[in-house]
């Protein structure tokens, strides 16, 4: 290209930045943006590191979670993200939410070029022993805390490939680059016997890292208006039921179960996008995309059930590097990786509830618009003074679009003027 930069990532962080200014004709005022949200810490966590791109975070002020009261901070940009998961938390806080872990391992694979898959399988089951050992000697520390490579099978891909698994305790990390030393090392283990091995790494998929979590709420608290708690229960359990049923209606479902997930995985300085490919791929694991929860109606409770992988941990990665992760850590109070499995569960079944309680009775767009208008005001032009303003003349609207905030805004601030 004509117009690149040569060797860019040589530069020093003032070169890049004048570089890059140059080339795209920056202004000073977008120049001088950059540089005040840019931070050392940063420039080495990751290449060609420009500036901070922030996020809002805010705060879950409750949730009930085996029998215990969470403050759970959660990164999101979406207006009425956080209100609905507080919303679900106090319809739920009564019997609060109970969440199950039945292991946590993080699981490798080395990919095996066979067309002797018996041979191979033969080979792993009489060699289990020093298979493991050798996997735990790259990585001994792992056995001090109990973890450790656990188990290893074999799969058959096709006719010409077969993936060698390899399951890991790893205490409280994330765990990828444990996990990534031990499935080299099995890989040349595995070589010395002449097998030939076309890569090792871990899966992001997360079979062995599921969480369960269950709630229920008396019917009679989901009346609303001129609808009784009993129908809106009903309804809830046939959108549920829909999102069995129909793959589109299932991925908007389970997006709406992200919003809350996702907040908070950020807000504890994890890999989201591995949590988001492990979820995505078990709600299709049996050939559908389906919703992760379901909700049942069981005489006068409203009964709700999910399981969803969580590959997380709270050691690694940038756990350590970003400060307000160690802010957010003493906040959300998480002693173990389980615990903070088990709340940022909860809190997407808690986000489901709001979302489907709104879907079913007054529509979605009630309670999302009026939080929206915040954003819709600022992106046309209020200043955080006038934002109070704008939501309060229209907070009676039933159509609210760009340019009826305009006009309000214009009107406020002639109004001003007199």
């Amino acid at each position: 290209m004509a117009n690149q930069i040569k060797h860019f990532y040589r530069l020093s962080y003032a070169d890049r930045l004048a570089a890059l200014a140059q080339q795209r004709k920056l202004t000073s005022e977008q120049v001088t943006t950059i540089k005040q949200n840019a931070t050392q810490v940063s420039d080495s966590l990751i290449e060609n590191y420009l500036t901070d791109y922030r996020l809002p975070e805010g705060v879950l002020p409750q949730i009930r979670v085996n029998d215990h009261d969470y403050v759970v901070p959660m990164v999101t940009e979406e207006p009425s993200v956080i209100a609905a998961a507080s919303h679900g938390a106090k319809l739920l806080m009564a019997t609060g939410i109970t969440a199950q872990i039945s292991e946590r391992l993080v699981e490798g694979q080395i990919i095996v070029a066979s067309a002797e898959y018996e041979q191979l399988s033969q080979f792993v089951t009489v060699n289990q022993v020093a298979i493991l050992q050798v996997a735990n000697a790259s990585h001994p520390t792992m056995q001090n805390y109990g973890g450790g490579a656990k188990a290893v099978t074999v799969r058959q891909l096709d006719a010409a490939y077969c993936s060698v698994d390899l399951q890991v305790g790893v205490g409280e990390a994330m765990g990828a680059n444990v996990v990534n030393t031990m499935a080299e090392a099995v890989a040349d283990y595995l070589r010395q016997h002449d097998f030939t091995i076309i890569m090792s790494i871990l899966t992001n998929e997360g079979s062995h890292q599921l969480v369960t979590v269950s709630a229920q709420v008396p019917v009679a608290q989901l009346a609303k208006a001129q609808i009784s708690g009993a129908e809106i229960a009903k309804r809830i359990q046939v959108a549920s039921h829909i999102a069995q049923i129909d793959p589109k209606r299932a991925v908007t479902h389970n997006k709406g179960i992200m919003n809350g997930v996702d907040a908070v995985v950020i807000a504890t300085g994890n890999d989201w996008r591995a949590v988001e490919a492990a979820v995505q791929a078990f709600a299709s694991r049996d050939g559908q995309y389906r919703g992760l929860s379901q909700w049942q109606v069981v005489d006068d409770q409203l009964i709700g059930k999910m399981t969803l992988p969580l590959p997380m941990g709270l050691v690694g990665g940038a756990t350590k590097v970003l400060n307000l992760v160690t802010v957010n850590r003493q906040l959300s109070n998480f002693q173990t990786t389980q615990e903070a499995m088990s709340v940022i569960a909860a809190v997407g079944l808690a986000q489901n509830l709001a979302a489907l309680l709104a879907l079913v009775s007054e529509g979605i767009q009630a309670g999302h618009m009026k939080l929206q208008l915040k954003s819709m005001a600022m992106a046309n032009g209020a200043t955080p003074t006038e934002v109070p303003l704008v939501l309060a003349q229209l907070a009676h609207q039933q159509s609210i679009n760009a340019q009826l905030v305009k006009v309000t805004i214009e009107k406020i601030r002639q109004t001003k003027g007199e």
